[in-house]
């Protein structure tokens, strides 16, 4: 490596064929002056629009001039997750920081981030949450309630306002990479690795163009990623209701044994009833315990987290993500 970079911004992007070109030019512009070397590092993230296309025009013109730019192109889409720690892997900075492409995020931030990193060398992180979240109010109880439940439940504390819109220092980034789960979630792998985290407040943008990403489904799949990743206690859950259960089974056998032996006949509805009951009891624990095997089958296949069709540098280093 000729120089050493002080700064990578790692940008995942799926479908932001109208974003990336700006998010740069924006970016760039943010950090001129700034003092020290910029690397940009953008996962195309098996993108269905021309964001692919965007991105490899935007390298043919910054290739040869003083810029710091790699592409990464997946062979599909693998998710936000995947591209995030592809392009952890291929940041060469003493700094890295995650922002979207969509803006929502001001590159801005992110400067002032490196600085508060500058100047307290005893923080390791620094971190932004929305000062004021501009969503559906059900969109916004969902991820609160999310939050109460997994910090309640998991060995970790998440921060609820913030994401993964962050700055951190080498050591973090090692860290995080020599995690070797593949089914990762970012939030509780920064809560997971520790480290001492300061966080700011910050104001989101309306999204430059596009439609966002996320929906209730896909929220409702990240949730489970954090509760599922991060905490055995759904194992125990159906401990409880299964001990309780038994016991008020015998219960209820005795006293139908009572009514019986004073001529009711109790049995047809009492039978159907301990059926239905115990049979969606059991299907419960075997759904949640499947869950997990899940986890472990997947796993112990050691499949890649996602798979690189090319990647590009304008510099020519092929040192990247050799880390």
């Amino acid at each position: 490596m000729s120089q050493i970079i002080h700064l990578s911004l790692v940008v995942p992007c799926y479908n932001e064929q109208e974003n990336v070109c700006d998010f740069y030019r924006e970016a760039r512009k943010a950090f001129d002056g700034c003092g020290y070397p910029v690397e940009f590092v953008m996962v195309n993230d098996g993108s269905s629009d021309r964001t692919g296309e965007e991105l490899d025009r935007l390298w043919k013109e910054e290739k040869g001039r003083d810029a710091l730019l790699t592409v990464v192109h997946f062979s599909r889409n693998f998710g936000k997750e995947a591209a995030i720690l592809a392009g952890l892997r291929e940041a060469r900075g003493e700094y890295t920081a995650l922002i979207d492409a969509d803006l929502q995020q001001p590159p801005e931030i992110v400067r002032q981030m490196v600085t508060i990193l500058d100047l307290h060398p005893e923080t390791d992180v620094v971190a932004a949450y929305q000062s004021e979240r501009r969503e559906s109010g059900f969109m916004t109880a969902a991820k609160s309630a999310f939050y109460r439940l997994v910090n309640r439940i998991s060995e970790v504390t998440m921060h609820p306002d913030a994401s993964d819109f962050r700055c951190f220092r080498r050591s973090v980034r090692d860290a995080i990479l020599s995690l070797p789960e593949n089914a990762r979630f970012t939030k509780g792998i920064f809560a997971w690795v520790g480290f001492t985290t300061y966080y700011i407040p910050y104001e989101v943008r309306q999204r430059h163009a596009g439609v966002s990403k996320w929906n209730f489904i896909k929220l409702f799949r990240y949730a489970m990623e954090g509760i599922i990743g991060y905490t055995v206690s759904p194992l125990k859950w159906p401990l409880i209701p299964g001990v309780g259960c038994t016991l008020a089974g015998i219960a209820a056998l005795i006293v139908q044994a009572v009514r019986a032996a004073l001529g009711v006949d109790v049995r047809f509805g009492v039978i159907v009833s301990l059926l239905v009951f115990f049979f969606g009891l059991i299907m419960l624990t075997l759904g949640v315990i499947g869950e997990y095997l899940a986890r472990v089958y997947l796993q112990d296949k050691n499949r890649p987290v996602y798979i690189v069709r090319k990647v590009l540098r304008t510099d020519g280093d092929p040192a990247g993500g050799k880390d």
